[in-house]
């Protein structure tokens, strides 16, 4: 009797811990690890896993690798990954289908475009199928050339396929400085570059140059929006000593572009 009542205490104790693992909810910040390939062909194009990049040959040595710490519902994953994750445990491997609509969407017609192969020759290219090129700022991949004729596709190289994510969330974030560190790496911002510190929610965050009262506005806006313990940011620039004022100084104006463009680049990326 004793034994019996014993084995179904410790049950009892076994359903409890499963029912009450933490489950993923919109807004919450997570470290996650992930994988994604072509549903169709199984061809891995991203990971966070250097392992899996070196084993696939996709490995990048500019790239730093390992867990990602992203909002879940703030569109920092595509859509159908950041739908799917919300009521999943955390710990527990998942793998995820994603529509066309999900993922990069469907191909535009508009976007595959006619150009003059004479426009590349004018730069000293020549152009080939299969090659990316950056047309007023606008990158495409060369599809077909003939003759004087070359079709670049401005599309996502990825829209129109179904992919399928691999994805497990290591933990739930808590800390809001680890937060903010996050969204700025996000957008393009180098943690190495900048100084942060939170207390009583207010974040300071210290650059080593002056940067554009936009860019701020910017990342204040997604700071505030992502961060809901966050209810003032300010921003400062690191003082420079006597000898590197002069080097700042001619710095300043390429670290701000530099800064912007990070911005830009992130709110095009987002779906």
């Amino acid at each position: 009797m004793a034994t019996d009542m014993a084995a179904t205490g410790n049950a009892a104790n076994t359903a409890t811990a499963v029912a009450t693992a933490p489950t993923i909810k919109e807004s919450d910040f997570v470290e996650l690890d992930y994988t994604g390939k072509i549903a169709e062909t199984g061809e891995i194009f991203d990971t966070t896993s250097a392992e899996v990049a070196r084993e696939k040959g996709i490995f990048d040595e500019r790239v730093a690798y390992g867990p990602a710490v992203v909002c879940i519902g703030k569109r920092h994953l595509l859509i159908g990954l950041d739908k799917q994750l919300v009521g999943k445990e955390v710990g527990k491997a998942y793998t995820f289908r994603l529509p066309v609509e999900e993922a990069f969407g469907r191909k535009n017609a508009k976007l595959i475009q006619l150009v003059s192969t004479a426009k590349f020759r004018q730069q000293q290219m020549t152009p080939f199928p299969g090659m990316q090129v950056n047309i007023d700022g606008v990158v495409g991949t060369v599809r077909t050339v003939t003759g004087g004729r070359t079709i670049v596709d401005f599309n996502h190289p990825l829209s129109g396929k179904e992919l399928e994510y691999t994805a497990t969330v290591k933990r739930i974030v808590t800390d809001v400085s680890e937060k903010v560190r996050a969204i700025l790496r996000l957008i393009g911002i180098s943690i190495n570059a900048v100084n942060v510190s939170v207390s009583e929610g207010s974040a300071a965050i210290e650059f080593p140059q002056e940067v554009p009262e936009q860019m701020k506005k910017d990342i204040e806006g997604k700071l505030k929006s992502a961060i809901t313990e966050l209810n003032a940011v300010s921003f400062t620039v690191k003082a420079a000593d006597a000898t590197a004022k002069g080097a700042n100084k001619e710095q300043k104006a390429d670290v701000a572009a530099a800064a912007a463009s990070a911005v830009e680049t992130q709110q095009q990326r987002m779906p």
